[in-house]
């Protein structure tokens, strides 16, 4: 009898022991805590999910203070400042940071990604504000993208800076969820750029954002099961913890082709886009689907691609890439108008 063909063994990415094991434990928080009728376990989470407090004083170059950013919504942020840059008391960029998570998990305060908004500060000499923004179930669609439109009404108003803040150079960026939420945010601004006086968009960063659709992408299908934190089991949880009950994958929030997703994108106010994609990130082709349409649309942009790079690899301080991101960022900042004011 002959012997049946061995399926194709699924690519691991390149990573070491201890990494493995790092990410195991981010699958294990991710895992343990979401429920299957679609709720979360939030007690849970806050024990694996400790919050780091903030740091007046610099640590690693970047002081951090936490600041209410709109009362009636009891939405907060962190901000952090770099040290050397703001030592003469010139006005800083401001970069707009809305951290990952499947728009569920984690927290501004979540060690993660207080360690990648200060490595970012630090090496953008810009201000980071790293949005609190309210997450899913509870709060659905479009709850995160509301809290990006709060932060900038926030920014647009220079009684509430607590330090001098360009806001004329601004940036926004996230990763994963929070890449989906900068984009939205950016395309919600640019449709009504009038609402705001002194805020003005200089760029968008887009950090392997999440985005989706119906069909199953082959990268979705070749990487299932063999990356870490993204499987599609774990995706098809998250949108259906954010979309409206009911909506399906080409609601608007996913699918960035969708014509009720299209208000701004033509718009003027449409900054310059960076876009990182990891090789073994499960999303990488809506990603770059993502690269195509903005093209399409006439906008600049850029697109820098990591091979060995996993899903959220940028907070893993330890991979070259991660580093080399964080540079690429500071130098896309500079270039887009967000260098030092004189």
């Amino acid at each position: 009898m002959a012997e049946m063909p061995r399926a194709p063994r699924k690519p691991e990415p390149p990573v070491s022991r201890l990494t493995r094991l790092t990410l195991m434990a981010a699958d294990f928080v991710i895992d343990a805590t979401r429920r299957a009728d679609g709720t979360l376990n939030r007690g849970v989470l806050s024990l694996l999910d400790p919050p780091v407090p903030a740091v007046p004083s610099p640590w690693c170059g970047v002081a951090t203070r936490d600041v209410v950013v709109d009362r009636a919504l009891r939405l907060r942020a962190r901000l952090f400042l770099p040290a050397a840059a703001a030592a003469d008391g010139r006005p800083l960029p401001v970069i707009v940071f809305f951290h990952g998570g499947g728009f569920a998990f984690f927290s501004a305060a979540s060690l993660a990604f207080d360690v990648a908004c200060r490595s970012i500060a630090r090496c953008a000499s810009a201000a980071v504000l790293s949005v609190d923004y309210r997450r899913a179930p509870e709060h659905r669609f479009p709850a995160p993208y509301e809290d990006g439109l709060a932060a900038l009404q926030f920014l647009d108003d220079p009684k509430k800076h607590p330090v001098p803040l360009d806001v004329s150079r601004c940036f926004l960026a996230g990763d994963s969820a929070g890449g989906n939420v900068a984009h939205h945010v950016t395309r919600r601004y640019a449709a009504n750029p009038s609402l705001f006086t002194n805020v003005r968009l200089a760029g968008l960063v887009a950090i392997q954002p999440f985005f989706g659709g119906e069909e199953r992408t082959p990268s979705e299908l070749r990487l299932d099961g063999a990356a870490p934190i993204v499987s599609i089991a774990r995706t098809d949880w998250m949108w259906r913890a954010f979309l409206p009950p009911g909506a399906d994958r080409t609601h608007e929030a996913a699918n960035f082709a969708s014509p009720a997703a299209a208000a701004g994108l033509d718009s003027p106010a449409f900054p310059p886009v960076l876009i990182a994609i990891g090789g073994y990130d499960p999303l990488q082709d809506w990603q770059r689907r993502y690269g195509e349409m903005l093209r399409t649309r006439g906008k600049d942009v850029r697109v820098v691609e990591y091979p060995d790079a996993i899903h959220g690899f940028y907070t893993i301080p330890m991979f070259d890439d991660a580093r080399d991101l964080i540079i690429r960022i500071a130098e896309f900042v500079a270039e887009s108008g967000g260098g030092r004011s004189q």
